[in-house]
């Protein structure tokens, strides 16, 4: 079958849609913020190829999978496997990295076994291993009367560990073998298998050498090395140590090694990982600047912050006899206190005794003679020995990750680092950008021997390596930890790791791998999903980037509108057929029937700035960065340029750490100036308002509680005695109890999916009878939370408080929405827009920055238009709107523009332009000024 056949599709707002899609083509699924595209492409078509995947296995295997609900559709025909590449990070796991996760660190591990040289960790000489007959022969050259004993690795699975145990034992000629405390000769039949989980030792008594005894003593040897798993260590008493392993040993120092297998490069297994950090490269440790943040403060201002002000409390007396005793003022700041006063009250008195006078809670007036740990160590012990998450997680407010003392940050032994391919260790290689290391690997200069035992690997690792360039993500390293990754970088790398699995004949459905990435970039991302229709799969990806749609072979757009207003195939054809179609917004958006304009004239900005002295986190170069206030500020450059380490590490934490006096640990800078220019920070970004159902936009916004207080007003409800929390479905009183407030009800179907099924009380409507008896001009709670905000709009028209709040929404583009619509069920853009009203409903001060992180992250090119429209609300009351953006759309409307570059990783941190927009189109340098000039023009 060539096609595949959607029929009667009604999941979420999707309204009976059928619709053929041809298989093994590249599809763009496109339309507004809400009208139905991800419903239709992951929550029907992608839902049920999974799902008819899992309904194939045993009714075994599908236990442990977890059940799949059969989304609203009447059937789909000629689905293959599907495969959902979406924007959710790819691992929170502190373990997990870019290596791992795209499995490329798999095959270094690999290739580090087969062809890796060792050095000696200690003295950094290259080092060899030695055969059994090389090693008879050292012992039998032994002048006569020598005694020596072989010592094998005192605890498996620690090689190059090895401890003396016991004396010499005298028997001429012979070996014998002590495991856990009892000899035996080699002659005995010894359970090998059970030496395996002992310390063993292996003693030789070398006294007499006669004709015909060396084949005895070489057998004797070569079993011994047999139960010492090949490493030994040959001590001839009173004389030298002499270190001979069938496997690596450095014999100046001393130092052996195991047999070099995978397992010794891997950071999540005892024989690789450095043990004090336990593989994870950092160590959780106390942070002063989160214990002091302000050091203009006073300690009875509680500048130390775990400890409070109480000026009768114990810990408070102890800073007062310590400041006595260095005749420090304790009222002044501790910015003026002399070092040695500092120090004791971090690091303690180290054995000097104070006489403390406190008044205890319990016990009245009490007075205590002892030293002082100090802050830092009285934390460090609570936090090991406290039996309780509570305090764990309070101390740990006070902690910060910090590169391990041992390691570095490698994660590994140094064993494990001492082997090297190419001069480098697999840390090294690990921590060289993508582009860099595919540099590395083509220069790699190998023996014969090597080149012909890692030919096959080396060919997995650049291949790999190159589908991660190809989808724009040449800056990142191998070692970059997986918890870092925007959600369009986590997605590409996951495209990147399909592509290296070469399967043929499924169906991928992608959401909007563009975010995130430069519009240079663009075109090797397209030539990329290209590479999977060109394999033989279909291709399915909902997207507003109209490169990637000019690029596809159709086009699905949905509309009209969204919410309610949605769920509709408008077109579906070429990208010629979608721009022809008058119907269609996104056609009149790509024919250039709307668009949006250039402004006319751009904002004349004031002298008013904050400016970022030294800036030098992850790849910033020490760059100062100077931010114009009463505009719309535009951060830009190529992917990896720097721009969200500047921004959310440097600029945001800062600001918030100075402001508000919040526990963060910014990014490397100096200092930055001109905070007396604003009055607070606000980061809005498209993460969900909510992390359940109960969350939905009245809550959110605060609309719901005037809505209650109006229900609460109402005769019926004083009547009853019915208070304000009485039309709250989250707590007892007014919800229904039979769901508890959710509308829903769970039934567990055991090897079938669960079921959903309205409450049997309440039938959906969250409240109690009684409750919904209530009534304001007709209407129950339950009713209004029901209405979409246009309705709820004309409805509470005479009451300012909940009008100016659902006034915002409605001029975001939300006008569709129900007031009660699960957090859950809201899209990335809705749930923004969301946050974007509930500011915008607040008392503008003139003096505040907001700060947005690709707002245009799932937006329309119609719904950027009202966003624009937004932020330029924001702004023309004086406020100052700071925007990452890659979207041109939205930086040519900017006032300035900071542009970051040239490059990504290593190759940027730099600022190449800064100005209004077209005076950034006038660098040369500048990437994103070359792709703005016909947005421009």
């Amino acid at each position: 079958m060539d096609k595949i056949i959607v029929k009667g599709a009604k999941e979420h707002n999707l309204k009976n849609v059928d619709i053929e899609l041809p298989r093994d083509k590249f599809i763009v699924f496109t339309g507004l913020s809400g009208s139905g595209k991800t419903s239709l492409a992951f929550d029907t078509i992608y839902a049920e190829g999974q799902r008819r995947y899992v309904e194939s296995l045993s009714s075994y295997a599908r236990q442990f999978l977890g059940q799949m609900d059969k989304p609203n559709v009447e059937y789909i025909e000629g689905l293959s496997p599907a495969i959902s590449i979406d924007q959710k990070t790819t691992n929170r796991n502190p373990r997990s990295t870019v290596g791992t996760v795209t499995e490329i660190y798999d095959y270094l591990r690999l290739l580090y076994a087969r062809i890796g040289t060792p050095y000696c960790p200690n003295c950094g000489k290259e080092i060899t291993s030695q055969t059994v007959d090389q090693i008879i022969d050292k012992i039998i050259e032994l002048p006569e009367k020598t005694k020596l004993q072989i010592l094998a690795p005192v605890v498996r699975g620690e090689k190059g560990t090895h401890k003396k145990l016991i004396e010499t034992v005298k028997k001429d000629g012979y070996v014998r073998v002590r495991i856990d405390g009892e000899l035996y000769d080699l002659d005995d039949n010894i359970n090998l298998s059970k030496t395996k989980k002992h310390n063993i030792e292996v003693v030789i008594d070398r006294i007499i050498i006669k004709e015909g005894i060396e084949k005895r003593l070489a057998d004797s040897v070569e079993t011994a090395l047999k139960l010492a798993e090949g490493l030994v260590l040959i001590d001839v008493i009173d004389k030298e140590e002499m270190l001979m392993s069938t496997n690596f040993a450095c014999i100046d120092c001393g130092i052996g090694f195991g047999e070099i297998t995978p397992r010794m490069f891997s950071f999540n297994n005892p024989f690789g990982m450095c043990k004090p950090c336990l593989g994870l490269g950092v160590k959780k440790e106390i942070d002063v600047d989160l214990i002091i943040p302000d050091w203009n403060k006073t300690i009875a201002q509680r500048a130390i912050v775990p400890f409070g002000a109480d000026e009768e409390g114990y810990y408070f007396q102890i800073f007062k006899a310590i400041a006595d005793y260095h005749k420090f003022d304790i009222s002044k700041p501790l910015s003026e206190a002399p070092q040695e006063f500092i120090d004791e009250i971090l690091y303690g008195t180290n054995g000097r005794e104070l006489t403390i006078k406190f008044v205890s809670k319990f016990q009245g007036e009490r007075t205590h003679v002892r030293d002082f740990e100090g802050v830092v160590n009285n934390l460090e012990r609570r936090y090991i020995e406290t039996k309780s998450p509570d305090m764990q997680a309070w101390i740990e407010g006070f902690m910060n990750d910090t590169p391990c003392p041992h390691c570095h940050g490698a994660r590994l032994n140094n064993i494990s680092l001492s082997v090297k391919v190419g001069g480098k260790n697999i840390y090294e290689v690990t921590n060289l950008s993508i582009i860099k290391l595919l540099e590395f690997l083509d220069n790699l200069v190998l023996s014969p021997k090597q080149e012909f035992i890692g030919r096959q690997i080396l060919k997995e690792i650049k291949e790999r390596t190159s589908f991660l360039r190809d989808v724009g993500l040449k800056y990142l390293t191998l070692s970059r930890n997986a918890s870092t990754l925007s959600g369009g970088e986590s997605q590409r790398i996951r495209l990147a790791t399909q592509i290296g699995s070469s399967l043929v004949g499924v169906l991928y459905v992608l959401d909007e791998p563009s975010i995130g990435l430069h519009q240079r970039d663009n075109a090797k991302l397209i030539k990329t999903l290209r590479n999977l229709t060109n394999l033989g799969n279909t291709l399915i990806v909902v997207e507003h980037d109209e490169e990637t749609m000019e690029s596809a072979d159709y086009i699905l757009d949905m509309g009209p509108g969204a919410g309610i207003n949605g769920g509709e195939v408008i077109a579906f054809g070429t990208f010629d057929d979608i721009k022809k179609c008058e119907k269609s917004i996104t056609g009149q958006y790509l024919s250039g029937k709307k668009k949006i304009d250039v402004p006319e004239v751009r904002r004349e900005l004031g002298d008013r700035f904050v400016e970022i002295k030294g800036a030098k986190e992850n790849n910033l170069k020490n760059i100062d960065v100077k931010i114009p206030l009463g505009g719309l500020v535009c951060i830009t450059g190529v992917s990896g340029s720097g721009k969200s380490t500047l921004v959310n590490q440097i600029l945001l934490k800062g600001l918030h750490q100075k402001l508000s006096k919040t526990k963060v640990r910014t990014g490397k800078y100096d200092e930055i100036l001109g905070i007396e220019n604003i009055d607070k920070v606000i980061s809005i970004d498209q993460s969900p308002i909510g992390r359940t159902p109960r969350s939905n936009p009245a809550t959110y916004t605060g609309a719901f509680d005037y809505i209650r207080d109006v229900f609460a007003m109402t005769n019926e409800a004083k009547t009853r005695g019915y208070k304000k929390g009485r039309f709250s479905f989250n707590v007892k009183g007014g919800r229904c109890e039979a769901c508890r407030g959710d509308g829903i009800v769970k039934i567990a179907m055991h090897f079938l999916p669960d079921v959903y099924v309205p409450c049997d009380v309440c039938k959906g409507k969250r409240y109690s009878r009684e409750t919904l008896e209530v009534k304001y001009k007709g209407k129950s709670i339950s009713d209004v939370l029901d209405m979409t905000v246009e309705e709820a709009l004309s409805f509470f028209e005479n009451i300012p408080k909940i009008k100016n709040k659902l006034q915002t929404m409605y001029d975001v583009g939300l006008s569709y929405i129900k007031l009660g619509q699960p957090s859950t069920e809201l899209s990335g853009g809705e749930a923004q827009r969301i946050k974007l009203a509930f500011e915008l409903s607040k008392r503008a001060t003139g003096k505040t920055l907001y700060m947005l992180d690709e707002p245009t992250t799932g937006l329309h090119v119609a719904d950027i238009h009202k966003l624009i429209e937004v932020i330029n609300k924001l702004v023309e009351t004086g406020n100052t709107v700071l925007v990452i953006e890659h979207n041109l759309d939205v930086i040519k409307v900017a006032d300035y523009i900071i542009d970051l570059g040239p490059e990504g990783g290593d190759g940027g941190g730099q600022v190449i332009a800064t100005g209004t927009p077209e005076e950034v189109t006038k660098v040369k340098e500048s990437y994103t000024g070359q792709y703005l000039k016909k947005y421009l023009n």
